[in-house]
């Protein structure tokens, strides 16, 4: 069982930011910008590059909460999103996450 898995079944607590019947978002206990909220499918899918079509709309889904919670945490000057796939990607649990980052300029190119 992953971290996330943990969290989604409440067995590790998190400061929950949103949670609905597809997701839930909570904010990065190491953050990286002022502003870190990671979301997190709840079906348990290692990585984006394992989605398949039937995972389309869940995709989608996890990008639109991304989008709704930027709106909520009042990034109006702009944020990132980000996926990471595979240790080159920087993933760290196999677990497909959505970084959503703001609160301050982000440079480019990240990393």
């Amino acid at each position: 069982m992953t971290l996330f898995e943990k969290i989604i079944a409440r067995e590790i607590p998190a400061k929950i930011a949103h949670e609905d019947d597809r997701c839930i978002a909570i904010h990065d206990i190491q953050p990286q910008a002022p502003v870190h909220v990671l979301v997190i499918p709840k079906k348990p899918l290692p990585r984006v590059g394992e989605a398949t079509a039937d995972d389309e709309a869940l995709l989608g889904h996890l990008l639109l909460t991304a989008v709704s919670l930027a709106k909520q945490l009042n990034l109006t000057a702009g944020y990132r999103i980000v996926i990471n796939h595979g240790p080159h990607g920087g993933e760290s649990v196999p677990h497909l996450h959505v970084h959503l980052l703001g609160g301050r300029q982000l440079t480019w190119p990240p990393g």
